[in-house]
C-alpha cells in the first residue's frame, strides 16, 4: 500500500498494530528477527538520507522490530536507533515549521507528514520508556551490589548519560509541541491519542522514585515544560487534573514535584485555573473515605501545603472548597488546610493596607486557627501552635489578638502532649522576642506608669466633660422640636379664644427696636412660658408690621402656621447665641468659636493620644502577666522525662531573664540541677543557658564585663542552698576547665577578696566562694595564692568574721582531690605540713572562738575540721589538740563557776550551754572525719603503697620464679591477689574502727559518757541547739563502731520518736538513714520506726524524712514493706516541695520492674483502712497517681481480677468505695471486662451504692473507647448486669429474693466453683506478676476472715504524755532482729 494512501493510528499496545483493524489502517507487515534487525536499520538510515523524515512511512516495520525485541538486542543498536531516532525527530521538527506555513501543501503530503509525525513520535517515546524501565530494574539490582559510582556505571552500560539524553528527547518533544501542527490534522483539531501518547510518558517518567533526586532536577524541568505547553496549547487540563489527583493518590513522593509543576503552569504559563481545579477535586473527596485511607491523605495533604506556600494568593480563591476537611476525621487534612490558612495570612493578608473584605477573611482564618488549637488531636493542636510561632515571628498577627493568641499558648501549657507543650514553650518565646512593647517586661516597673497614665487619662476625660457641659448647649433645632408639641398645643388654645382689646405689653412698650423683642420672645420660650411668648408675638406682628421677621407676606397661611414659623425664626435664629438674657449682643462672641476650635482640636488630638498610650501599657502589663503566669507552669515542666521539653524550657527561661522578668531568676536557679543530668543535650543545654547569661556581659572594658559577670553571678548566690551552691560549682568547674571564664574575672575577685576595690563583706564573701568554685577546676586559681587567702580570712582580726573564714577553709580544700585515690596512682596525695601557717591559723581561730557564743562558729568549726583532715599531714594530732585545748577551757570555765558558786553555798556546778554544745558539735565533727580519713585517705593510701610494693616486686623478679611460680600467677591473673589485699586493708581499717576509736585510752573516748548523759537527760539538757548538737553528735559516733552504734541504737530512736524538737528529729533522721547504709543489719529491725516519721506533723521533718527514705529504697537499702503506704500519703501533702518529693520517688520507682504494682495491694489496703487510712477525696488523689504507673496489659487484667475479689474481704462501706473508684482508673481492657465478668458475683451485691454503680459506668465508658465491633456486645451485656443489680438493690429485696430462691442451685454450684478458682490467686502481699499455673496455696476464704488481725503500730509520740524525756525504749518496746540484709560489704561505708 502506498504510504500516501494508508492512516497512522495510535495504538493503545503495541500488538494493535500487528492486527488489522480497519480501511487503510497502517499493519506491521512483519516483525523482522534479531539477526536481519541491524540490516534492516543501515537501510532505513540510508533511506533517511535520500528521503529524510518521511522515511519512516517505508521503515517502520524495523522501528518496531527494535521495540519488539528490546530485551534481546545488541546494546549498541539500542544505542544507535535511539540517537537516530532523536536526529529524524529533530529534522522533522525543522522541516515542519517551513511546511506549516506552506498553504499551497497538498492534502497527500499533509497526511505523509501526519503519519510520519505520529510513527516518529510514537517510536521515540516507546524508545524512551523502554531505556527508563531498564534504569529503572538496573538501579534497583544495583542497591544490592553498592552505591557506589553511579554514574560511571550508567555510562558504561549505555555509552552515554541516560539522564542527560532523557533530558535532550523531552526538550525536543517540547519544541515540537510549541509548532502549529494541529494544521496537520483535519479541521485542525489534534487527536486526543496524540496528547496522551506525549504526556502519558511524561507522568511515567514521575512515577520513578529517583526523579525527587538532586541530579534528576533537569529531567523533572523538562517534564513540567512539556506538559505546560500541552496545557496551554493543547486542552489538557481536564486530563491533567485527574492524573495529577491520581498520582497524589499512590504515589507519596510526588507531592512536592507536583507542587513545583503547578505552581509553574499557574504562574509562568498562565495556567491559574488549573490551581481551582485540582482543589476542588480535592475538596470533593469524602472525608471519611480518607480517614480510611491515610496515604491518599497524607499526599493531598502534603500537595496543599506546600502549594500554599508557592501560591497562596491563586489558592486563596479556591479555599473554601476544602472548608468540609476540618471537620473530617484525618488530622493530615486538617493540618494541611490550616497551614494554607496560615500562609494565606503569612503572605497575603497582612498589613494595614487590606481592604475590609480581605480583612474579615484574615479574621476568619485567625478565628478557625485559635478554634483548632484546641482540637482533638494533638497533631492538629501542635501545628496549630507552631503556625502561630511563625505568624509571630514574621509579626504579621494583628495587636487586637495578642492577648487571646497568648493565652491559648499559655493554656496548652497544660496539655497532656508533649509535642503541644513543646510547641506552646516555643510560641511564648516567639512573643517574647517580637513583642511590640517592651525590651523589659517586668510587673512592677509596668504598674507604676500605668496607674499614673490611666489617673491622668480619667482627669482629662473630667476635665472635658465639665467644659463640654459648661460650653456645650443643647442645639437650637433640637430644643424646637422638643418644645414644638407644647407649644402647638397653647397656640391652638389661644386661637380658639375670642380675640379682645389686648393692651400692648410692657416689654413692646418699652422696647426700641425689634431686636429686643425677639431677645424677649427667646427667653420667654427657653423658659417654657410659651402663652406669654405668643402673646407678645401677636402684639409684635401689629406694633411692628414692616419689620422683619414680623412681616406678613402670605396670606393664605393659616394664622397657626405662621406664628409657629414666626416663633421658629426667633428662637432659631443666628443671632441667638450671641444675645444675652436682656437681649443684648455680647461683643466680640460672634469670633469665638472660630478662636476656640483649633484649641478643642487639639485638647481632642491629646485626650486620643492619651487614650493610645494607657492601651498601650495596658497591654503591656497584661502581655506581663500572663508571661509570669507562663513561668509558674513551666518551671514544673523543668524535670520532664522528655529531653527536648526540658530543651525548650531551659530556652525559654533564658530568654524571659534576658527580657527582665523579675520571676526568671526563680527559673534559672531551678535549672542549676539538670546540670547533673545523665541526658547529654539537657546538660549542654544548661551550660549554654549560663553561657548566655553570665559569660557573655554588657560593658565598655574587660573589667567593666568582668564586673558585671560577678555581680551577676553574686545573686545568685544570695540566699543559696547547698545544693544551688554545688550546681553552680560544678558550672563554673566547666567553664574554667574551657577557659571561657576571662582572666579580668579572677584578677577582679581577688581585688574583692583582698579589698583592693572598695566592697561590702557580703561581695567579699561571694567572691572568695566564686574563687574556690574556679579551684575545682583549676586548683593553681587558690594553690598558687594560698597565702594570701590564709592572709584574708583567717587572720587575728576581732571580732573574727566566721563566715568568711568558712568560705575560705572551702575555697581552700578545693585544691585537693577529695575523692579516694585511684590505684593506678603512683604519686602520694597531696598534703602540708603540720607546722604550716594555714593550720597554726585554724587551730587558734577555733580555740578561740570556742568561748564566745557566735553562732557562725559552729559552720566554720566543721569547714575547719574537714580541711584539716584533707590537707594536713597527721591531722589526728592536730584535731586532738583543738579538742584538749577546747575541752581545757570548759574545764576551766567550770572550775570558775564551782569556785564562784561555793560563796553562794551551790552544789551542783553549771556550765553555759553553749560551751556544752560547741566541745559536743566539735567531738562529733572529729569523730567523724576521723572515720572518713580511716575509710578513704589511709586506705587508699594503703592500697597506692602496695601498688607501687607489687610492681616494684615484679620488676625484680627473675624470669626463673616467673615460670615457676604457677599457682601464684594464676591467681595473679584471676586478679584474687589484689581482691584478698582489699579485703586484708578493710579488716585493718575495720579493726580500728571497732577497737580503737573509741576504746578507752583514746581521746574520743572521753566524751562519750558527757555525750550519753546528755541524750539520756532531755529533760534537764532542754536547749534545742544544745539537743540538736548532742544528737548529731551521737549519730556520728555510731557511725564509728557497729558495737557502739547497736547498744545505742535505742536511745537514737528514742529520740527520734519522742523528742519534741523538729531539729532533733530532722537531724536523727539524717543520721539514721546513714547509720541504715553503713549497718544495714543493725537498722533493718528499726524500719517502721522511719516510715513512722513520714507522718510527723513538723513539715521539716517530713521533708527530711521523705528524702532519707527515697535514698534508702531507691538504693535498696532497705525492705520495701507496706509502710511504703506513708510515701504514697505525701503525694497530698499541703506542702508543694513535699509532695514533689513524693512523686519523684514513685517516678524512679516506677522504673525498677513491677516494683509498684507489687506494693499496691498494700497500699490500697492502708490508705482505705478506717483506722489509720486517709479520708476518701486524698485517696482518690493518691490512687489515680500511682495507678497512672500500672501500663502492661498483664499487670492490668491481674489487678483488676483482684480489686474485684477484695470485694468480699472488705469490712465496710468506704472499703468498696475505694475499691470500685480503682477499678474506674484502671486503663481497662477486653481482658479485663471478662475478668470483670467472671468475679461479678464479687462486687454484684454492692452496686446498690450510687458512687460504686457510677464508678462501674465509668470503666464500662472507658471500655467503649477504643473498643472493637465484636467486643461491643460484652460490653453492654456487663453494663445491662450492672443497671440490673443497681435497680434492683434500689426498688427493694422482694424481687431480689424471688429470683434468688429460684436460681438456688445454680448459683451454688457457681459459688462453689469460683471460691475453688479463688484458691489460685495470690495473697494481698505477694502480687507479683500473674503467671499461666500457679501453684501457691492460699487458705480458704472463711479462713481468712478469721485470721489474725495485723498488729498496729503505736507510737508514744501520738500519745498525751506529761512525763520529761528521761529514758530510753523499754525492752519490750525495742524490735527484734530480723533476717540480715546481705552485702558484698558491709563493714565500709558507701560514698
Amino acid at each position: 500500500m502506498s504510504p500516501q494512501l494508508y492512516e497512522f493510528h495510535l495504538p493503545l499496545s503495541p500488538e494493535e498494530l500487528l492486527k488489522s483493524g480497519g480501511v487503510n489502517q497502517y499493519v506491521v507487515q512483519e516483525v523482522v528477527s534479531i539477526k536481519h534487525l541491524p540490516s534492516q536499520f543501515k537501510a532505513f538510515q540510508a533511506a533517511f538520507r535520500a528521503q529524510g523524515p518521511l522515511a519512516i512511512l517505508e521503515h517502520f516495520d524495523t522501528i518496531y522490530s527494535i521495540l519488539h525485541h528490546f530485551r534481546s538486542i545488541d546494546p549498541g543498536l539500542k544505542e544507535d536507533a535511539l540517537e537516530f531516532l532523536i536526529k529524524v525527530v529533530s529534522r522533522h521538527s525543522q522541516e515542519l515549521s517551513a511546511i506549516l506555513d506552506d498553504a499551497t501543501l497538498s492534502a497527500s503530503d499533509r497526511n505523509a507528514h501526519l503519519n510520519a509525525l505520529k510513527m516518529n513520535c510514537y517510536a521515540l517515546i516507546r524508545l524512551l520508556e523502554s531505556f527508563e524501565m531498564m534504569t529503572s530494574q538496573k538501579s534497583l539490582t544495583d542497591l544490592d551490589v553498592g552505591r557506589k559510582n553511579k554514574k560511571s556505571q550508567s555510562k558504561a552500560a549505555y555509552g552515554f548519560d541516560w539522564e542527560e539524553e532523557r533530558q535532550s528527547i523531552l526538550q525536543l518533544l517540547t519544541q515540537l509541541l510549541q509548532l502549529d501542527i494541529r494544521h496537520l490534522w483535519n479541521h485542525s483539531v489534534i487527536e486526543e491519542e496524540f496528547v496522551s501518547l506525549v504526556t502519558g510518558c511524561c507522568y511515567r517518567l514521575l512515577e520513578n522514585p529517583t526523579i525527587t533526586h538532586q541530579k534528576n532536577r533537569p529531567t523533572r524541568e523538562a517534564v513540567t515544560h512539556l506538559l505546560g505547553v500541552a496545557l496551554t496549547r493543547y486542552n489538557h487540563m481536564l486530563s491533567a487534573t485527574v492524573k495529577i489527583i491520581q498520582m497524589l493518590q499512590h504515589f507519596e513522593h510526588l507531592s512536592p514535584v507536583l507542587v513545583a509543576a503547578v505552581s509553574l503552569w499557574a504562574t509562568d504559563y498562565g495556567m491559574k485555573s488549573i490551581v481551582g481545579e485540582i482543589v476542588r477535586e480535592i475538596g470533593q473527596k469524602c472525608p471519611q473515605e480518607l480517614s480510611r485511607d491515610t496515604s491518599c491523605a497524607r499526599g493531598f495533604a502534603s500537595f496543599l501545603t506546600e502549594l500554599a506556600e508557592r501560591v497562596p494568593a491563586i489558592l486563596l480563591s479556591s479555599m473554601c472548597i476544602l472548608l468540609d476537611h476540618l471537620d473530617g476525621e484525618n488530622y493530615m487534612m486538617r493540618n494541611a488546610v490550616l497551614a494554607a490558612m496560615a500562609e494565606m495570612v503569612l503572605q497575603v493578608l497582612h498589613g494595614d493596607h487590606l481592604e475590609e473584605a480581605a480583612r474579615e477573611t484574615r479574621d476568619q482564618f485567625l478565628d478557625t486557627l485559635q478554634a483548632h488549637g484546641y482540637d482533638v488531636n494533638s497533631f492538629v493542636r501542635s501545628r496549630v501552635l507552631q503556625l502561630f510561632t511563625r505568624i509571630v515571628q514574621q509579626k504579621v498577627l494583628p495587636l487586637t489578638r495578642f492577648q487571646s493568641v497568648v493565652a491559648l499558648a499559655v493554656g496548652r501549657l497544660a496539655d497532656k502532649s508533649v509535642l503541644v507543650c513543646k510547641n506552646a514553650i516555643q510560641l511564648l518565646a516567639s512573643f517574647l522576642a517580637n513583642n511590640p512593647f517592651s525590651s523589659k517586661l517586668s510587673d512592677t516597673d509596668l504598674a507604676g506608669p500605668l496607674q499614673k497614665e490611666t489617673q491622668k487619662l480619667k482627669e482629662m476625660r473630667a476635665q472635658r466633660q465639665s467644659a463640654a457641659a459648661a460650653s456645650a448647649a443643647v442645639e437650637p433645632e433640637e430644643e424646637w422640636e422638643a418644645m414644638l408639641p407644647e407649644l402647638k398645643s397653647t397656640l391652638q388654645q389661644l386661637l380658639e379664644l375670642p380675640q379682645e382689646e389686648e393692651e400692648i405689653p410692657e416689654e413692646i412698650a418699652s422696647a426700641k427696636t425689634v431686636e429686643e423683642v425677639k431677645g424677649h420672645i427667646r427667653q420667654l420660650l427657653a423658659k417654657a412660658r410659651y402663652k406669654q411668648a405668643i402673646t407678645l408675638a401677636r402684639a409684635a406682628t401689629g406694633h411692628f408690621p414692616e419689620s422683619e421677621p414680623f412681616v406678613h407676606t402670605d396670606p393664605e397661611e393659616s394664622e397657626e402656621t405662621r406664628f409657629l414659623n414666626l416663633l421658629g425664626i426667633i428662637f432659631k435664629g443666628p443671632a441667638a447665641s450671641t444675645q444675652d438674657c436682656n437681649g443684648s449682643i455680647v461683643p466680640g462672641q460672634s469670633d469665638a468659636p472660630s478662636a476656640s476650635e483649633p484649641e478643642g482640636s487639639r485638647g481632642s488630638d491629646e485626650l486620643v493620644k492619651q487614650e493610645m498610650l494607657v492601651q498601650y501599657l495596658q497591654d503591656a502589663f497584661s502581655f506581663s502577666q500572663k508571661i509570669t503566669e507562663a513561668i509558674g507552669i513551666i518551671s514544673k515542666m523543668m524535670y520532664e522525662n522528655t529531653t527536648t521539653v526540658v530543651q525548650e524550657v531551659i530556652e525559654f527561661f533564658v530568654m524571659v531573664y534576658q527580657f527582665g522578668v523579675p520571676q526568671a531568676l526563680f527559673g534559672v536557679r531551678r535549672m542549676l540541677p539538670l546540670i547533673w543530668s545523665k541526658e547529654p543535650g539537657v546538660r549542654e543545654a544548661v551550660l549554654n543557658a549560663y553561657r548566655q547569661l553570665y559569660l557573655s556581659p554588657k560593658g565598655d572594658s574587660a573589667r567593666a564585663r568582668a564586673q558585671a559577670l560577678i555581680q551577676n553571678l553574686s545573686l545568685l548566690l544570695e540566699d543559696a542552698s547547698v545544693g544551688t551552691l554545688q550546681c553552680l560549682e560544678e558550672i563554673l568547674c566547666e567553664f574554667v576547665q574551657k577557659d571561657e571564664l576571662k582572666p579580668a574575672v579572677t584578677q577582679v575577685l581577688w581585688e574583692q577578696a583582698t579589698k583592693k576595690v572598695p566592697c561590702s563583706a557580703l561581695e567579699r564573701c561571694s567572691s572568695v566562694m566564686l574563687l574556690g568554685m574556679m579551684a575545682r577546676g583549676k586548683p593553681e586559681i587558690v594553690g598558687s595564692n594560698l597565702d594570701t587567702l590564709v592572709s584574708i580570712g583567717l587572720d587575728r582580726t576581732s571580732p573574727p568574721d566566721y563566715r568568711l573564714a568558712q568560705q575560705v577553709c572551702q575555697a581552700i580544700a578545693n585544691i585537693s582531690d577529695r575523692r579516694k585515690p585511684s590505684l593506678g596512682k603512683c604519686h602520694p596525695p597531696f598534703r602540708l605540713p603540720q607546722e604550716h601557717v594555714l593550720f597554726e591559723r585554724l587551730r587558734d581561730m577555733v580555740t578561740a572562738g570556742f568561748a564566745h557564743p557566735d553562732p557562725l562558729w559552729i559552720p566554720f568549726k566543721e569547714a575547719a575540721v574537714t580541711l584539716i583532715y584533707q590537707l594536713a599531714e597527721g591531722p589526728e594530732v592536730l584535731c586532738a589538740q583543738m579538742l584538749q585545748s577546747c575541752a581545757k577551757q570548759a574545764l576551766e570555765k567550770l572550775e570558775e563557776k564551782s569556785s564562784s558558786q561555793e560563796d553562794l553555798r551551790q552544789t551542783v556546778p553549771v556550765l553555759p550551754t553553749f560551751l556544752l554544745m560547741h566541745l559536743l558539735s566539735l567531738a562529733g565533727d572529729v569523730a567523724l572525719q576521723q572515720l572518713v580519713h580511716l575509710e578513704q585517705a589511709v586506705s587508699g593510701e594503703l592500697c597506692r603503697r602496695r601498688v607501687l610494693q607489687e610492681e616494684q616486686e615484679h620488676k625484680t623478679k627473675e624470669p626463673k620464679e616467673k615460670t615457676s611460680g604457677s599457682e601464684t600467677t594464676m591467681e595473679e591473673e584471676l586478679g584474687l591477689t589484689g581482691a584478698t589485699a582489699d579485703d586484708t586493708e578493710a579488716e585493718l581499717i575495720r579493726g580500728i574502727c571497732e577497737l580503737e576509736l573509741l576504746d578507752g585510752q583514746q581521746l574520743l573516748a572521753a566524751f562519750i559518757p558527757l555525750l550519753l548523759k546528755v541524750c539520756n537527760n532531755p529533760g534537764l539538757y532542754s536547749n534545742e541547739d544544745l539537743c540538736a548538737a548532742a544528737s548529731l553528735a551521737l549519730g556520728k559516733f555510731c557511725m564509728i563502731s557497729a558495737t557502739f552504734c547497736d547498744s545505742h541504737l535505742r536511745l537514737l530512736f528514742t529520740m527520734l520518736e519522742k523528742s519534741p524538737l523538729p531539729t532533733v528529729r530532722s537531724n536523727l533522721m539524717v543520721a539514721t538513714g546513714d547509720l541504715a547504709i553503713r549497718f544495714p543489719n543493725l537498722v533493718d529491725p528499726w524500719t517502721p520506726h522511719l516510715y513512722a516519721r513520714l507522718r510527723d506533723p513538723a513539715k521539716q521533718v517530713r521533708k527530711t524524712a521523705g528524702l532519707v527514705m527515697t535514698h534508702l529504697i531507691l538504693k535498696d537499702m532497705v525492705k520495701v514493706k507496706g509502710q511504703v503506704s506513708e510515701m504514697a500519703v505525701l503525694l497530698v501533702d499541703p506542702e508543694p516541695q513535699i509532695a514533689a518529693l513524693a512523686r519523684n520517688f514513685f517516678n524512679e520507682l516506677s522504673h525498677k520492674s513491677n516494683a509498684v504494682y507489687n506494693l499496691l495491694p498494700d497500699i490500697i489496703s492502708r490508705l482505705s483502712d478506717p483506722d489509720g487510712g486517709v479520708e476518701e477525696e486524698p485517696f482518690h488523689t493518691i490512687m489515680k497517681q500511682l495507678l497512672a504507673y500500672i501500663t502492661k496489659d498483664k499487670q492490668n487484667e491481674s489487678l483488676v481480677e483482684k480489686l474485684c475479689q477484695r470485694f468480699r474481704t472488705a469490712r465496710t462501706e468506704r472499703q468498696h468505695r475505694d475499691l470500685s473508684y480503682c477499678v474506674s482508673q484502671l486503663p481497662l481492657t477486653e481482658r479485663g471486662l471478662h475478668k470483670m465478668l467472671d468475679n461479678f458475683e464479687c462486687f454484684g451485691d454492692k452496686l446498690s451504692d450510687e458512687c460504686i454503680f457510677s464508678a462501674f459506668l465509668t470503666a464500662v465508658s472507658k471500655l467503649r473507647r477504643g473498643a472493637k465491633p465484636e467486643s461491643k456486645a460484652t460490653i453492654d451485656e456487663f453494663e445491662q448486669k450492672l443497671r440490673a443489680c443497681h435497680t434492683r438493690g434500689l426498688e427493694g429485696t422482694e424481687e431480689l429474693e424471688h429470683s434468688s430462691h429460684r436460681a438456688t442451685p445454680a448459683k451454688a454450684q457457681s459459688t462453689g466453683s469460683r471460691r475453688q478458682r479463688l484458691a489460685s490467686v495470690s495473697s494481698d502481699g505477694d502480687f507479683l506478676m500473674p503467671k499461666s499455673c500457679r501453684t501457691t496455696r492460699r487458705l480458704p476464704h472463711t479462713q481468712r476472715r478469721t485470721s489474725k488481725k495485723r498488729p498496729k503500730i503505736v507510737f508514744s509520740s501520738d500519745e498525751s504524755s506529761e512525763e520529761e524525756l528521761s529514758a530510753e525504749m523499754s525492752e519490750d518496746e525495742t524490735p527484734k532482729k530480723t533476717t540480715p540484709i546481705r552485702r558484698a560489704s558491709a563493714g565500709r561505708p558507701r560514698s
